[in-house]
């Protein structure tokens, strides 16, 4: 049976068991490199140098390298190609943004002192992560249907507890997962004779291919206060607030198209054998704000040679969810027609992960810099809880058995050609935070709502060069970022559980449709500044 999650719902629905799942959890927790040229240009190893308006929202210990006051903005043109392969089948769909990821100001003031000379403070706005992302496919000839995964985990409810009625509201009502009553009501799970027991619509000798359509679109923007300082121009520190605010939708298609399916007869009381075809239209939106707090050292024991550690606290945000789903079913015994929930809305409470950073940077001949950053993230150590601020312990497992800390490596270089020109590249490497078996499909992986897909990233590469123009205290920064992702989408889980076991599953479980996604995204960003 599929775990439900209690959460309270506010306004159209007052209470159903549904809530935010691990899956939106590591969703919502997802970074990316965005920032000032010069940062993304060099693969954002910025933790050991400072002196740029991104380390605000990396190192804060970077705003202790100023020792004048700065203003900047910057441009980022997103050029997205994303392509999909199933089983030998390819889509494409490209799109371009343009956006503005980072802008700020730093001031700075002497303080006549040997001991901390330089004091600084920064407001700065930064995008975070961005969540635009357009991907679609065909799954042909699939082994299962994502009815069988219903009908699964919808056992033990009668049908007098999903069906609707002119009296009954099944999603008022009933304790049953949504996803169940809408595909009870959709025909596409049928009772097995006057049993609370459930088939779907694959059996013996269904053949059939699948769709599916996914859009996600938002992003976590980052509004951050920052104070630094040095002493004795050796130890630069520097402490941070960050104020988030998180939008995120996804738009999900799905249908499939089944011949000798499991159909229900005429009558819808009994079935017979025929053809079939639904689709599933989920809608999700997710949005919020939160807090964190960040400190960083930076060590520089000689003018050729730089240390730098940073902390950040998760973000603990405040999140509120809606979301609905409909259907649109065909069978060729006769019965065709679409079904659709009610609106669910409700409040979350989330924490992402605990960010460490590590970094070492190297100043050569006082021309050139080649810097090396290290980051983790404990995943594994995401919380969820209700809108009254209790964990969600069936989350809490199912986080700890699906994540795992996520290493990145960084390395950045840059080369003054001259006093006033210079080039700069990088690369930015993020391994994957999903472990083996949810990413293989040995685990049964829970999610919440109606919505049963979900997509986990394998790893994530970014190529980066750029070139920078300073002239008095006015400076001019171009930067190319290529992006490549590889993931997974998954239209529902593996399923079969035996009685007692939680997440692991039988070699023989069925096969869910699934689809590789590869990432090709190319960036151009300009950033403009003033020192003074």
């Amino acid at each position: 049976m599929k775990k439900i999650l209690l959460a309270t719902l506010l306004g159209v629905v007052p209470s159903v068991l549904l809530g935010q799942s691990a899956i939106d959890a590591y969703q919502l927790s997802q970074g990316d490199l965005k920032g000032t040229a010069r940062f993304v240009s060099m693969g954002g190893a910025f933790g050991a140098l400072g002196g740029d308006l991104s380390t605000l929202n990396q190192n804060p210990a970077g705003i202790g390298v100023y020792r004048s006051s700065e203003i900047g903005v910057t441009m980022d043109i997103n050029m997205q190609s994303t392509k999909s392969n199933s089983m030998g089948y390819s889509l494409s769909e490209n799109q371009t943004k343009v956006y503005c990821p980072n802008f700020g100001y730093v001031g700075s003031a002497k303080l006549n002192s040997e001991v901390m000379p330089i004091f600084n403070w920064g407001i700065s706005y930064g995008r975070t992560a961005s969540f635009d992302r357009i991907y679609r496919g065909g799954m042909p000839n699939i082994e299962t249907s994502m009815s069988n995964y219903i009908a699964d985990f919808s056992n033990g409810f009668s049908p007098n507890e999903l069906g609707m009625t002119e009296d009954y509201n099944p999603y008022w009502y009933s304790n049953a997962d949504w996803l169940s009553i809408l595909a009870y009501n959709s025909y596409m799970i049928n009772p097995i004779g006057n049993t609370s027991n459930y088939n779907g619509l694959y059996q013996e000798g269904t053949a059939g291919d699948a769709m599916f359509a996914v859009r996600e679109r938002g992003y976590v923007d980052e509004y951050s206060i920052n104070l630094g300082g040095n002493f004795v121009d050796m130890v630069y520190w520097g402490v941070g607030l960050g104020i988030t605010d998180l939008d995120y939708v996804k738009q999900t298609f799905y249908d499939e198209e089944l011949v000798n399916a499991r159909i229900p007869s005429k009558s819808g009381i009994t079935t017979t054998t025929g053809d079939a075809y639904y689709c599933l239209d989920n809608f999700k939106h997710i949005g919020g704000t939160g807090v964190n707090f960040k400190a960083g050292l930076i060590f520089k024991p000689i003018n050729e040679f730089r240390l730098g550690f940073a902390v950040h606290t998760p973000t603990y945000y405040d999140l509120r969810h809606d979301f609905d789903a409909v259907t649109d079913f065909n069978y060729s015994s006769g019965i065709d027609n679409y079904d659709y929930t009610e609106v669910a809305i409700f409040n979350s409470k989330l924490n992402t992960p605990w960010r460490i950073m590590a970094s070492a940077a190297g100043v050569i001949g006082g021309r050139a810099i080649l810097s090396f950053d290290y980051e983790y993230n404990a995943y594994n150590d995401m919380v969820v809880k209700n809108d009254y601020g209790y964990t969600d312990d069936d989350v809490s497992r199912d986080i700890d058995r699906y994540f795992k800390g996520q290493n990145i490596f960084r390395v950045g270089a840059e080369l003054r050609v001259t006093p006033k020109f210079s080039v700069r590249a990088g690369y930015n490497y993020q391994m994957s935070n999903v472990n083996d078996g949810a990413q293989e499909g040995s685990d049964y992986v829970y999610t919440s709502g109606t919505d049963p897909s979900y997509t986990f990233d394998n790893k994530t590469q970014y190529i980066t060069w750029g070139l920078g123009f300073r002239t008095g205290g006015f400076y001019i920064d171009a930067a190319f970022v290529h992006k490549n992702r590889e993931s997974e989408f998954h239209a529902f889980s593996r399923y079969g559980l035996e009685p007692g076991e939680a997440y692991k599953l039988p070699l023989n479980a069925p096969i869910a449709p699934k689809a590789t996604i590869k990432d090709n995204n190319n960036s151009i960003v300009l950033s403009v500044g003033y020192k003074f």
